[in-house]
């Protein structure tokens, strides 16, 4: 268990902490990435396709496809030369506040981090940590237990103020850190309510503000040592115990509450020899009294003893009141030997532990006694924490004097988990999506409340890594019930996937005691809206009472040069402001803008004069203009001359200022309100500033808005946009930057804080991603001249969580985003296509589904009306101007039904009629389009039986407005199609011909047959999800898809044979494959040309990288090339497509067998044209050296002539004679 953090001496170990320094993780360099010299002149036009809401090339080993986490981490965040975001120190929970540490010297000794994290840079760090800026260490500051809220770093006094909800050195909620030496406690040790904000006044005093009505130091529960540590569940064991029987089990003490005597109900050791008795329990705690019943059996009983704590085996200091004199005496110093009265009258004896030390163990070692030897008839422990654990066993024993003791009632089938590191056992379940759903699972808290206050209620949540459980960890919905006749608090999220033990304040406020008819109850549940498979743990709820008062109110000033505290509080303007508020007062922000404090929660003045935000100035709380805010303040930012405000709110208290709806600007010059837009659908929780460049080369601060609102209300001509919880202000242009036609980087996710470093970036915190292509969602092009991805002007709207999704029929993955898309030009018609499962704007405002088109002029158009909105399209092909959309497409054109398959006449821009007969089957889904060459036919594939009446399983042409069967024996699901020459067809998915199972098989038109690829049914591991040729006729070819264990494949084909490729990640989902020519040329090696590299697309888990969502492979070693996110999560890119086919050339490899028989034919042709040129004129030097000469051309007259008549043997008779030349 781990306990050390409670019981160990914090200021010694710090000095070992600084003086040793943590391990540090490592440094964020800036590395840049070569990126692969690809050349693209050849292919014309490229973009890609894919379900992405940012994306970039992967340019810097810092970039990964991370996106914003929405399981509750965060992380401290900065910014790569490129513009992107990447993660300088991953948190496993929120990160809420930080603050530059500046030493009076000037020396930054490092950023100071505080959340409700357990660790930071995967360096355990329970809420606080300090992080180097240069160097990327993490320094934990060990000795809180609980989170923190607030820091402010003060470089006059070399010390951070640091508040939250937490127990550390001897304070509650406030400490401080004082330059390198460690913790110290302040002078008031804290307050007795947690702490939200922290802020330096204008007079250097410094402020703090939260829930809380008093000191620590000044506030005690009225009632002390009330919950009883259940020993009834511990192991109990002694030694030197007697062998009497019913004398002789160490049990028999346990749950008991008299002093009698006798068998079964007293313990005894053996005659005259010292002992022990010890009790081992599966949680820690930290016992305030001790309680011990000694024995009178046969005159026996024990004199002295000592307690003895574990595992630290540690000798507890206790005090105790003397029986006879009545005072208040401490146990013997040396040894701390505890007497305990022999007196007949006295029931039972307590002892008090002078410090509060954590253990899960105890022995109390008996070393004197009266009589004949020791023993006892009854202990018991007790406790200032109030908790209720989740294992019913660790509850206060029902045995005892309780009468309503705290307890639990686990619902489901939960298992005891063991305590690891942690600091007791928990309950552990596995939940399948059904079970979430019907809420089969659940924790009942129920705590002993024996007095009537104001609690702090905090869920205990063990971390994941002891139990190996942190990818399966998921979300827990907690709510509560804690006054009698009250409501349920709403439902709280916790996050579970914390690496180490932590602490969520889930309620502050009164809370009832228990009686018969009322009970406080916290209940735990998982959260419903998860779609998949989590672990959920339970472990314990802890009451810690908060409503002791010493006059204050949520703010309290602190004067650092004083020695003593200050009790009379109205002589602070900022105290006497909040005792000046209704009870109960909650301060969220602080912050200090021209001279002026400004205070802001939710709050109000008893004189009416504001509410939820004031000022204090000139030593007075002023109202701001219009009374304040209407509702609850729960951020502040300052910029400028304008305090950003965030909450809840919808208008000034007199209603005169439209547009505050969420989040306002004040103007600290005017004092006047000013609206952003119109503000926010929904709460917003912080206002963060974010460098962006919103003008080419020139930085500028924009103010984030983050929280849990899904719209940016619509103002002035622009309208209303859908958002995650995250809106970008621009004050230079007093408008969303997500109205602004402007080119900027795409940024998702939310901030929580940020924090100017001097000589360096801003350092941010929370959950943002950004990939380098403004303006890109789901659609870019590729260019190589330079090397970049640039957007295709489509105003893809990102997909939300709740959209529809269709499911491609052979890899069974759900399709958003764009899937196909082509390139058309024809004369003057030139149009590119994208087509998919997606939303988006066209040029005249109207809205796409599914398909776009894009002309040469850059305006955007879609369909018509005809096909429903959640139909899908897969897979594009054109023939002359006609396209051929094919997918998961239903409709009704011209009165005609559509499935799977639409023409649409891009000369006409409109439908083209007649539509081809409906595609027909279960789940019909077009997969592959392609036309074959020097051909009007075009092939159409995927998932059906039959096209229009004719049954045309899997692939069917059409050609000339009918459908044809090619062959016959087909059928399964085909994914792929690949044209090998004119004549032969291959396809690929999941397929049987002719009921034998394969996944490649080959069509030769002229045969009307379909075979199998060799040993395609074996070689290749699964289904076929992609093709692309290896070579110019595409003998040779790459082939990829996922295998029966759902781990993906790529293979090459060539020399007639499969040559598996290793290297890709389990998760890994390949959805393209195209081969790319390289200006250069790469290490020789049999599976790619030196000259080319293969592109991979997808969703790919790459080893020792992570995701990524395109990469290059060069025979070796596959490169990230293309990251992107959608989301929350990763992005997946699903084709690159092209203008022109590659050209396949020599790089140092085998000439296609194509080309080979064409270069010896031209070579054959070549020598024998040379030979009949060498032999025409050798014959005529021949003719001429023997005395030929040129007949005349008017040998005869061809009136007179009698050639006609000349005998044959007249005319050739001489020509085997020699010497002479021939006579006719």
């Amino acid at each position: 268990m781990r306990l050390r953090a409670l019981y160990s001496p914090i200021a010694a170990e710090l000095v070992v902490l600084i003086q040793l320094l943590i391990p540090s993780t490592q440094g964020v360099d800036f590395s840049p990435v070569q990126l692969p010299d690809v050349n693209l002149d050849q292919l014309g036009r490229v973009a890609l396709t894919g379900n992405f809401d940012s994306i970039s090339l992967y340019t810097y080993k810092q970039q990964t496809e991370t996106a914003f986490s929405t399981n509750g981490s965060q992380a401290l965040i900065t910014q790569l030369p490129n513009g992107d975001f990447t993660a300088a120190a991953p948190a496993d929970a929120y990160i809420k506040t930080m603050c530059p540490f500046v030493m009076k010297h000037g020396q930054l000794a490092g950023v100071v981090v505080g959340g409700n994290f357990t660790s930071l840079g995967d360096i355990e760090a329970q809420g606080v940590a300090m992080y180097d800026p240069s160097t990327s260490k993490i320094t934990p500051l060990p000795g809180l237990l609980g989170q923190v809220s607030a820091v402010y770093c003060d470089q006059d006094t070399n010390t951070v103020y640091v508040g939250g909800d937490f127990k550390g050195a001897d304070s509650t909620n406030a400490v401080a850190w004082v330059g390198m030496s460690g913790w110290a406690n302040l002078p008031f040790a804290g307050f007795n309510g947690p702490v939200n904000a922290i802020t330096k006044a204008p007079n250097g005093n410094i402020i703090f503000g939260g829930t809380f009505t008093g000191l620590g130091n000044t506030t005690t529960p009225q009632k002390k040592n009330q919950q009883l540590v259940n020993l009834a569940s511990a192991n109990i064991s002694s030694r030197a115990t007697t062998d009497s029987t019913g004398f002789n089990d160490p049990k028999n003490i346990v749950c008991k509450t008299s002093s009698k005597d006798g068998p079964g109900t007293t313990w005894l050791l053996e005659d005259k020899t010292p002992g022990f008795w010890r009790a081992d329990l599966n949680f820690g705690f930290q016992p305030t009294k001790l309680r011990l019943y000694n024995t009178h059996q046969d005159g026996r009983g024990t004199k002295t003893f000592r307690f003895t704590a574990f595992p630290i085996n540690g000798i507890m200091n206790l005090t105790y009141s003397d029986p006879v004199t009545q005072q208040e005496m401490v146990c013997d110093a040396s040894g701390a030997r505890c007497p305990l009265s022999d007196n007949t009258t006295l029931a039972f004896q307590d002892f008090y532990f002078y410090n509060r030390v954590g253990m899960n163990a105890f022995q109390i070692d008996i070393s004197d006694w009266y009589g004949d030897g020791g023993g006892l008839d009854g202990i018991q422990l007790f406790q200032d924490d109030i908790y209720a654990y989740a294992i019913p066993s660790l509850n206060e024993p029902t045995c005892s004097d309780p009468k309503l003791p705290s307890n639990s009632t686990p619902t489901g089938p939960w298992i005891v988990s063991p305590s690891g590191k942690s600091e007791s056992q928990y309950l552990t379940v596995d939940l399948s999506p059904q079970e979430i759903q019907s809420a089969q699972a659940s924790v009942v808290f129920q705590p002993d409340i024996k007095q009537k206050g104001n609690y702090s209620v905090t869920v205990y949540t063990p971390g994941c890594l002891a139990d190996n459980s942190c990818s399966r960890r998921g979300i827990a919905n907690v709510t509560g019930i804690f006054t009698e006749g009250g409501s349920p608090i709403p439902n709280q999220q916790i996050f579970q996937t914390n690496n180490f033990d932590k602490y969520d304040q889930i309620y502050s406020g009164p809370v009832d005691p228990n009686s018969e008819k009322f009970r406080s109850t916290v209940t735990l549940t998982p959260d419903t809206r998860q779609d998949k498979s989590i672990t959920l743990v339970a472990q314990r709820v802890r009451y810690a009472p908060t409503n002791y008062t010493d006059g204050l109110n949520g703010i309290f000033e602190f004067n650092p040069t004083q020695g003593s505290m200050l009790t009379d509080y109205s002589k602070s303007p900022f105290d006497q402001a909040g005792m000046d508020l209704q009870p109960e007062a909650i301060v969220t922000s602080l912050a200090v803008a021209g001279g002026i404090s400004y205070v802001g929660g939710n709050l109000t003045d008893t004189n009416g004069r504001f509410k939820n935000i004031f000022s204090v100035t000139d030593g007075n709380a002023t109202s701001l203009s219009n009374g304040g805010l209407n509702a609850q303040v729960a951020a502040f930012q300052v910029f400028g001359d304008f305090l950003y405000v965030g909450g809840n709110f919808t208008d000034t208290v007199n209603g005169s200022v439209p547009g505050l709806k969420n989040v306002a600007a004040y103007n600290t010059v005017s004092q006047s309100w000013a609206a952003l837009g119109s503000g926010v659908r929904g709460r917003v929780n912080t206002i963060v500033p974010l460098e962006l460049n919103i003008t080419e080369k020139q930085l500028e601060t924009c103010i984030t808005v983050n929280g849990d609102f899904d719209q940016l209300e619509a103002f002035g001509s622009a309208p209303a946009v859908p958002v995650q919880g995250f809106g970008v202000w621009v004050p230079s242009r007093a408008n969303w930057l997500q109205n602004l036609n402007i080119t900027t980087r795409s940024i998702m996710g939310k901030l929580s804080t940020a924090t100017n470093i001097t000589g360096s970036n801003p350092l941010l915190a929370g959950t943002i991603s950004s990939q380098g292509v403004p303006g890109a969602q789901d659609a870019v092009s590729l260019t190589s001249k330079p090397l970049a991805l640039n957007s295709l002007g489509v105003k893809i709207q990102p997909q939300q969580v709740t959209s529809p999704m269709r499911k491609r029929a052979v890899s069974g993955q759900n399709v958003t985003g764009a899937v196909a898309g082509l390139f058309h030009k024809n004369g003057k018609l030139n149009v590119t296509v994208i087509g998919g499962h997606f939303t988006a704007t066209a040029s005249n405002g109207s809205t796409i589904n599914n398909l776009a088109f894009i002309n040469g002029t850059g305006a955007v158009s879609g369909l018509g009306s005809g096909l429903d909105e959640d139909s899908v399209f897969l897979a594009l092909g054109m023939q002359a101007d006609i396209l051929y959309a094919g997918g998961t497409i239903s409709g009704n054109l011209d009165n005609a039904a559509v499935n799977g398959l639409v023409l649409y006449d891009l000369a006409q821009n409109n439908f083209a009629f007649p539509q081809p007969p409906a595609l027909g089957g279960d789940k019909v889904a077009v997969n592959a389009i392609t036309t074959r060459p020097k051909s009007t036919q075009v092939y159409v594939a995927g998932n059906f039986d039959t096209a229009g009446s004719l049954g045309c399983p899997s692939v069917c042409m059409f050609d000339k407005g009918q459908w044809s069967q090619p062959g016959s024996g087909l059928s399964g699901s085909v994914a792929a199609l690949m044209w090998q020459g004119n004549d032969k067809l291959l396809a690929g998915g999941n397929i049987s011909i002719n009921g034998n199972a394969t996944t490649l098989a080959n069509y030769d038109t002229k045969k009307g047959q379909w075979t199998p690829l060799d040993d395609s049914a074996t070689a290749v591991p699964g289904p076929v999800t992609a093709l692309t040729p290896a070579n110019d006729a595409a003998s040779q070819f790459w082939v990829a898809g996922k295998s029966t264990n759902g781990s993906a494949f790529l293979l090459k084909y060539a020399d007639s044979k499969f040559h598996t490729v290793s290297g890709l990640g389990d998760q890994t989902l390949i959805q393209g494959l195209s081969m790319l020519s390289l200006n250069g040329n790469h290490d020789k090696n049999d599976l790619v040309p030196q000259s080319m590299t293969l592109l991979i697309t997808g969703s790919l888990n790459l080893p020792n990288f992570g995701n990524a969502s395109a990469a290059v492979f060069d025979g070796n070693t596959f490169t990230p090339f293309i990251l992107s996110t959608s989301g929350s999560g990763s992005g997946s890119l699903s084709q690159l497509f092209s203008e022109k086919t590659v050209n396949f050339k020599s790089s140092g490899g085998h000439l296609a067998l194509g080309f080979v028989v064409l270069i010896a034919l031209a070579c054959a042709l070549g020598a024998t044209f040379l030979l009949v040129v060498a032999g025409i004129l050798v014959e005529r030097y021949r003719r001429r050296a023997e005395g030929y000469q040129p007949a005349p051309t008017s040998y005869f007259d061809p009136q007179t002539s009698n050639m006609g008549r000349i005998p044959p043997e007249h005319l050739f008779g001489r020509l085997g004679q020699k010497g002479d030349a021939p006579i006719l």
